[in-house]
């Protein structure tokens, strides 16, 4: 008799389980709880954009594209950089149309990192960057950016600089503490890796949240750090088109030349009609010229209204996100604390200790503005309680 067994198999990832986003809004959609937790909007995008995405399907944009990407599309992000930073990428070779940026993240790392390379990241960090470079095979080198200001600590980064140093992933405006590095900064680090080898994944999805009249330093803006760089972005974030994942990535063109063998082994290509519509949209540049003031708005309601509020606001200097920290708020860590912040006052918010790979509790909490007025609104209210 046939018996039915799953084999086992060896976990690649032993570390990895639900993550804190999934739990949260799960958590948040049980509870009736305004959702500021996960890193989306809930409002929709330019009816334009969609009317020019719909009429690509119409006239028959229905099939594959390049592996490449769109011709049209590829043109239009290089000619975005070249306008604002001053380097020219040839849309040919130099960039690539991603199936959204986390996928351009891991096609970078798997492209370039071989077992035993080291990879650098500036901790807390985005939760993909970690299982991508041990996918890859990868030892993952763990450096903190200081604690409270988030800024860059370059004596630390230069001492985890060793021959065995492959790439080093940055991540501006950043994402969880909404700081934004400074000209002198990337200067540092262009300084700093001038003598090595070391590539660059440069993590530039909020390139246009950047507030107070401050500018976003794009590693093209570095002729030294462009050269060794993969910069990352996101139409979802920059058009409210999370759920569309679509991306791109700009490198010089030995460096794309491996992400894409890569890239058309792991996706391809990326959805046709969609690459049309954003090629076409991109015709005019006031939307992602104009997102800074939109988001600044919103920044700034929701940060008048916590003021209300018992918490310490830490500075949101770029990205949809707002920091704070709960010291005179609660006793509970972090975590438990979202936890009953959700519960009992029916708001989410995502805990950076999830950010850290040894969960470090420094008592600050995130949460996303990227949100109607009236969302941010109720939440303040409920917030008010505190």
């Amino acid at each position: 008799m046939t018996t039915s067994r799953t084999p086992p198999i060896q976990t690649k990832l032993p570390a990895v389980g639900t993550t804190i986003f999934t739990v949260m809004s799960a958590l948040a959609a049980e509870k009736g709880a305004v959702n500021l937790g996960q890193g989306f909007p809930d409002f929709n995008c330019d009816p334009r954009l969609v009317q020019a995405v719909t009429d690509a399907m119409t006239r028959g944009l229905n099939q594959y594209p390049p592996m490449t990407g769109v011709p049209a599309l590829r043109e239009a992000v290089a000619a975005k950089i070249e306008a604002m930073y001053g380097h020219s990428y040839d849309a040919g070779t130099d960039i690539t149309i991603t199936a959204g940026a986390t996928q351009a993240i891991i096609t970078a790392v798997l492209a370039v990192v071989r077992p035993g390379d080291e990879v650098i990241v500036l901790e807390p960090c985005y939760d993909s960057y970690v299982p991508n470079i041990e996918l890859a095979g990868g030892t993952v080198v763990r450096v903190p950016l200081v604690p409270g200001t988030f800024r860059p600590d370059f004596d630390k980064i230069a001492a985890a600089l060793t021959p065995s140093t492959r790439a080093i992933i940055v991540n501006s405006p950043h994402n969880p503490g909404a700081t934004v590095w400074t000209r002198e900064e990337m200067l540092k680090l262009q300084d700093l890796l001038a003598s090595t080898d070391v590539l660059l994944i440069s993590d530039e999805v909020y390139e246009h949240m950047v507030f107070d009249g401050q500018a976003h330093q794009s590693a093209a803006r570095f002729p030294g750090l462009a050269a060794r760089a993969f910069i990352v972005s996101s139409f979802g974030k920059t058009y409210h088109v999370t759920g569309w994942k679509v991306g791109y990535v700009a490198a010089p063109a030995p460096l794309t030349t491996e992400f894409r063998k890569v890239h058309q082994f792991n996706v391809f290509t990326v959805n046709t009609p969609v690459q049309y519509g954003l090629a076409a949209y991109m015709a005019d540049p006031q939307p992602y010229l104009q997102l800074p003031a939109f988001y600044q708005r919103k920044r700034d309601l929701f940060r008048e209204g916590l003021k209300r509020t018992k918490f310490e606001i830490l500075p949101s200097e770029g990205s949809y996100f707002q920091c704070v920290d709960i010291s005179r708020v609660s006793d509970l860590g972090e975590a438990d604390f979202c936890q009953w912040l959700t519960r009992e006052i029916g708001v989410a918010a995502i805990p950076l200790s999830a950010f850290y790979g040894n969960g470090f509790d420094q008592r600050v909490v995130r949460f996303c503005f990227a949100k109607m007025d009236e969302t941010l609104n109720t939440a303040l209210e409920r917030l008010a309680k505190l």
